[in-house]
């Protein structure tokens, strides 16, 4: 009986720490996320309060955050995305994390901020551009996803 106990409390162990691990690399996870939706909302060199509702509501559904959890995780984004120099310690994070579909998913999440306030900045448009390359999201598929969500939240570009 003591062996069995000794390899119950083992299997309970390891699967703890399995869950642990599993928890971490969701934090993670959504830090990233969080971290370059925070940079789409603000790379126009104005943090406009229709992007940033859209950031929060896009991040809670995404991640099924309740609304005191998504504070905590923006206040980190925020200081996270301000003291990064560049999109790949973001990205790779993504890529790690997610199949084609969750990374198209990123890419349509952030066309969905740069386009709340019914301005496309070229700063924004190259930073979705950037970061679907860096995700592996081709041309093709970051165009329609812009389309989509064009269409969807009726964005009329003036180009």
């Amino acid at each position: 009986m003591a062996l069995w106990a000794k390899f119950k409390k083992f299997v309970d162990r390891v699967a703890g720490e399995e869950r642990s691990t599993r928890n971490l690399r969701e934090e993670e996870l959504r830090l990233a996320a969080a971290a370059l939706l925070v940079r789409a909302s603000a790379i126009d060199g104005q943090v406009d309060a229709v992007e940033r509702r859209k950031l929060k509501a896009l991040l809670q559904e995404r991640f099924d955050l309740g609304s005191d959890e998504i504070r905590p995780l923006l206040e980190e984004a925020d200081a996270r995305e301000h003291e990064s120099v560049d999109l790949y310690r973001f990205t790779s994070v993504l890529c790690r994390e997610l199949d084609q579909d969750g990374r198209k998913r990123i890419v349509e999440m952030l066309w969905e901020v740069v386009m709340a306030d019914g301005v496309l900045h070229e700063f924004e448009t190259n930073l979705v551009w950037r970061t679907a390359e860096l995700l592996g999201v081709s041309t093709r598929d970051r165009v329609t996803l812009r389309q989509a969500v064009a269409a969807r939240v009726g964005f009329k570009s003036k180009a």
